[in-house]
Order: C-alpha cells, then structure tokens, then sequence
C-alpha cells in the first residue's frame, strides 16, 4: 500500500483546480491569436477578457485595470518603476518593508540609492510610525508592502498604510500573491494603486499573473513595449491556456466564498493547539496578530528546519521552511531577522500551510506524527512523548 501524503505546503503553491485545468485544456484547443479579427481570434480573446473581468471582480477593480503577466515577480517588476504619477505628483523613490518578497527588495527599476526600507515590528507588521518618518523625509515615494507575508502570513494594514501614503502625495503597491483568494480584497476601500497577484496560489497554472494598474495612475513604462498588446503595458502575445486557468480558478475561489476561507482557519486553530499540546514551549510567530487563515509558521528549542523539512517528507507531508523561491539554500528568513527573531529561534522556523481542500483527517496525521518527529527534533525535557 502506497503511503499517504499530506501537502501542507499550499503558500508555495496550490494544486491545480479541477475547474482551471479543464478551461486550459479547453483553451489549448483553439487554433486563434487573441489579437486576430477573425473568428478564431475573436474566441480566444473573449476567453482573456471573460478571465479578465472574473479577476477585476474578485479585487473590486475594473476589467480595463488588469494587465495580464508572466506571475507575480513580473507583476512587481513592472509595477517597481520611477515617475509614476497620482494626481500629478511625481514617485521618485522607492519605500519597500523589510519584509517584502525578494522580487520587491530588489527595488525593481529603480536605482539602488533611490530605495529605502520601512522596518517592520516584532509582530511582523510594518511600523506605521517609522513609515510616516520615513515618507516625511523626502519626495514623494512610491511605497510597496505586501498583504500578508508568505512566511508567517501575518496580515498588513494595508487601509492605514495607504492614508499614510496619500497623505505624504506618494502611491501605494500590494504584493497581494499570497492573500489573494485566502482573505477579501477590495482595492478601492483599501486605497490601493496597484496590486500584483499571481494565478498558481489561487489554482490555476504556473507562469500566469497580473498587475491591476489603476486609473488613477499616469506615467506608467512597461517592461516590454513591443506588440501593443494589454493596451501597451505588456507587449507579447498573451499566455490564453495560462490566463484561462487563472479565470477559471478565480471564478471557483468566487463561487466558494467565505465559508473555504472560514474551514481553513478552524483546521488551523486544531492544529496550533495540536502541536502547542505537544510541545507548550513552541513559538507560533505573529500569532498575537491577524494571519492568513491557512498559515502556521511555527519554531521550538533545539530544532534546525532543514532537518525538521526532511523528517516530515520521510513521514509523507510536504512541508516548508519558510518561501519557495529561497528553497535548497539555508540561511536566516529575511522576515525573521526584520522581525528581531533571534537567530537560534528562526533557524528552526518550519511553514504549515493549508488549502481549500485540506481535510480534518491530514491534520490529525500530522499531529500525531508531531507526537514522534518532536522527541527527535526538539530540545526539551518537557516535550510530551
């Protein structure tokens, strides 16, 4: 008998909905170029502008804003840019958290000098104090924090960052990847200027994403200007089987509502006090917080993550150390040292992330192999055997 598997590693990506496979499948099937007149043509772009306007809904944006992309990084890149402009104020510099994915620390287009960092609190939210000092101190700015960090998944406040913003005539950027589809988005009561979001955490396909770029925005460049294609913000001929699945993954996350993301939650509060009942003295981080319903990244005394990584493989559950895109390099989580975690605490940081689909059952078989994988792992006379 096979063993089983549990994948608790969905903040690095979700599997494919049954619903965008099939709509990429679909899309596969047809022979015409989006920008063509004819009639084949005509079918794949309604395909892109149906995926279009299903994205717009689920962010309270308009169908015109969404610029289709490669994925989140290129999204960021592209939204990463000098001289944009909101209401004929000028973003000369560039304002990142220090927690940001590593697609938005490397300060997109701008130079080196021109990009500053916003320090975060123990908690794992930006410091609003420091980030007022920072946007009175200077240009306007463009300013770039996530919605909700990928690793402890502690949620930003993203309303009042953006009032601060505004305030300070700059414009705001949310790398709202790993939010999206596990928590609300409403890019106009958050005040947001321009959000990037990816299609393989909400499941649909690798390789797909987009950047809802705002009206009220002026003076955007694109990375690549030729073919005219998305209005002229992204030349090259769009991805359809790719921005296929990502309508229709965004149209099953829509149909679900709010009941996945409140199951989510509930399992991850077994689990916490799951592996809490285990090991009392484990850290849970930015637990004093609001997080992503699904996200538990969690530390005890004594345990190295790349060990703990490999145990839980061997014991048949995917789990991670902290961001895919750092994954086969060890070395302390840059959201760990903003947050002042000390080193031998954030060394052991192991990330339990649930989906839609993750049942009570694969909690309880990861619980109980905590009960066994803690006595090897954890450093504690106390730990419950």
């Amino acid at each position: 008998m096979a063993k089983t598997r549990v994948y608790l590693d969905w903040n690095a990506t979700a599997p494919m909905r049954p619903q965008a496979k099939a709509a990429m499948l679909q899309a596969m099937d047809l022979q015409g170029n989006p920008s063509s007149v004819h009639a084949e043509g005509r079918a794949a772009r309604k395909i892109i502008e149906d995926a279009r306007a299903n994205i717009a809904k689920a962010v309270g944006a308009r169908s015109a804003d969404v610029v289709f992309t490669s994925g989140g990084t290129e999204a960021n890149a592209l939204a990463l840019v000098p001289g944009l402009r909101r209401n004929g104020d000028v973003a000369t510099r560039l304002i990142v958290s220090a927690i940001e994915h590593s697609s938005v620390r490397s300060g997109g287009r701008f130079p080196v000098e021109d990009v500053q960092t916003a320090p975060v609190t123990s908690s794992g939210v930006v410091d609003l104090e420091r980030l007022r000092t920072l946007l009175a101190d200077g240009a306007p700015a463009l300013v770039s924090v996530m919605l909700a960090n990928n690793e402890t998944g502690a949620i930003q406040p993203i309303a009042e960052i953006a009032e601060l913003v505004h305030a300070a005539h700059g414009i705001l950027h949310v790398d709202a990847v790993q939010g999206f589809g596990k928590i609300d988005i409403d890019i106009n009561a958050l005040n947001i200027d321009l959000l990037s979001i990816s299609a393989h955490k909400i499941g649909g396909s690798k390789g797909t994403g987009a950047l809802i770029l705002t009206e009220r925005l002026a003076g955007y460049e694109p990375l690549i200007a030729a073919g005219g294609q998305e209005k002229g913000r992204r030349g090259g001929t769009e991805n359809l089987p790719g921005i296929a699945a990502f309508g229709a993954a965004v149209a099953a996350h829509l149909d679900a509502g709010a009941a996945a993301m409140a199951r989510m939650q509930k399992l991850r509060a077994k689990l916490e006090t799951g592996l809490q009942a285990v090991t009392p003295e484990m850290t849970v981080f930015s637990s004093d917080v609001p997080r992503l319903p699904n996200t538990t990244l969690f530390s005890a005394p004594g345990m190295k993550a790349e060990t703990a990584v490999i145990a839980f493989d061997l014991e048949g559950m995917a789990v991670s150390s902290g961001s895919a895109c750092s994954s086969g390099k060890v070395h302390a989580s840059p959201v760990l040292t903003a947050m002042g975690v000390a080193p031998e605490t954030a060394q052991g940081a192991v990330r339990l992330s649930l989906g839609w689909d993750t049942t009570e059952a694969e909690i309880q078989y990861l619980l109980e192999a905590w009960r066994s994988l803690s006595n090897v792992l954890v450093r504690s006379s106390d730990v419950v055997g």
